[in-house]
């Protein structure tokens, strides 16, 4: 891979990522950014290459996610990261090519994993606590 080309970030495609990835609709991330924002809106927004640092920030926080993470996530250097700790060596057993020499602790990472998980979860089940208040709200008027 050559180091002096730089990758572009598609902001968008990453704020649809996490919006899918939290479970959130796109008419749902437009009425928690106000009344100036539909459905459509959001989906020309998810469109769009760059975002502007004002938008970005509001919608990572109606998102609860850091703006980086939506600034610097990269899918195709997550999976590098992945494909380069997995090199091939016969299976006797089965006659498949597996084996797996990671660079980096798995037991370190696996406890990372699972911090984020819960991170995620409970970000997750806040989010969903919101909703119902949302909902029970819309009930009530």
């Amino acid at each position: 891979m050559d180091t002096s080309t730089t990758k572009t970030i598609h902001e968008g495609r990453n704020v649809k990522r996490f919006r899918e990835m939290l479970g959130i609709k796109q008419e749902a991330l437009a009425a928690a950014l106000g009344e100036d924002w539909n459905q459509k809106k959001i989906s020309l927004l998810e469109a769009k290459d760059k975002l502007e640092s004002n938008i970005l920030a509001e919608v990572a926080k109606a998102l609860k996610v850091p703006v980086e993470a939506i600034r610097n996530f990269d899918e195709e250097a997550a999976i590098n990261i992945i494909g380069n700790t997995v090199t091939t060596v016969n299976d006797n057993a089965t006659g498949q090519l597996f084996q797996i020499q990671p660079t980096f602790n798995p037991i370190d990472k696996w406890v990372e994993a699972m911090e984020e998980n819960k991170q995620l979860y409970e970000r997750l089940l806040q989010t969903e606590r919101e909703k119902v208040a949302l909902l029970e709200q819309l009930l009530r008027k």
